[in-house]
């Protein structure tokens, strides 16, 4: 990822665009090929070396003060120790809750599995790339704790502004707002077929104009509302004198997991009404 954020900048492009929506995608990947690949490995020796799971766990229990003693002593983490862990507790509570409903809905909707990383993986990039334009828009025109007034050169930004103002209100970010908003249905179209494509059951009749119909309008709905909660997080972990870059994108891609689920359960319940 630092090697992203410095090709960025040597090619004159916004690291904000780039560098969230890879660092969101390449954790996924990176998580689901570990896992898969431990505990592969992991469940091949788990009769035959018995202390081999319990060893895992009691080494990471002894080197977590270490790391947690170097991360005290580095002046670029340490605040994060204090105020990193409530949003990602947090965000673990949201991304269950989405979890649970996953299971309920495939019991119902076996294919709803096939676009839940899709709704859900498209909202949280669009969201995390808007958070992240605030954010840094923030930390170059003011003082954590203060909002950017008419001597910064940008308009007073109210914490909390309606859905309707956040997308027409003049400035950059409702720009970014309605450009990132306005990607959300040829993404949408294009990785659905693809999804579709590389599925062993797809079939294109599943595809049909009633399912994107209502499929995109649960997209967009997902998308507007994280954007909408995007404006009013950061802005409100600016006033509190906390990093939004550490707190606003854990609680706002964990609430697109949940929202996304919902609101794809939803869209089933509309199209195939079981």
């Amino acid at each position: 990822m630092v090697a992203v954020v410095i090709l960025s900048k040597k090619f004159h492009l916004n690291p904000d665009n780039i560098a969230t929506p890879i660092a969101a995608s390449l954790g996924d990947v990176t998580t689901l090929g570990l896992l898969a690949c431990l505990g592969t490995i992991l469940f091949d020796f788990i009769d035959s070396a018995t202390w081999l799971c319990p060893g895992i766990i009691f080494v990471y229990i002894v080197v977590t003060p270490l790391w947690g003693f170097i991360s005290y002593k580095n002046s670029y983490t340490k605040q994060i120790l204090y105020t990193g862990w409530v949003p990602v507790l947090c965000a673990m509570v949201l991304s269950s809750g989405g979890g649970l409903l996953l299971d309920m809905a495939e019991s119902r909707f076996p294919r709803i599995a096939l676009f839940q990383p899709v709704i859900n993986g498209v909202g949280g990039n669009l969201v995390s790339v808007q958070a992240s334009r605030i954010s840094t828009s923030l930390h170059k025109y003011c003082e954590p704790g203060k909002l950017p007034d008419s001597k910064t050169g940008e308009a007073v930004i109210p914490i909390w502004l309606s859905p309707w103002n956040v997308f027409t209100k003049q400035g950059i970010h409702s720009v970014s707002a309605l450009v990132l908003l306005g990607i959300v249905i040829p993404g949408h179209i294009i990785f659905c077929f693809t999804s579709n494509a590389l599925a062993r059951d797809g079939n294109l009749s599943d595809l049909s104009i009633q399912f994107f119909a209502v499929y995109l309008t649960a997209a967009v709905v997902q998308v507007a509302t994280l954007l909408y909660f995007a404006q009013i997080m950061t802005h409100w972990f600016w006033t509190r004198k906390i990093d939004p870059d550490t707190s606003t994108i854990p609680y706002l891609t964990a609430l697109g997991d949940l929202i996304g689920t919902g609101l794809l359960f939803l869209a089933f319940q509309v199209l195939y009404k079981k």
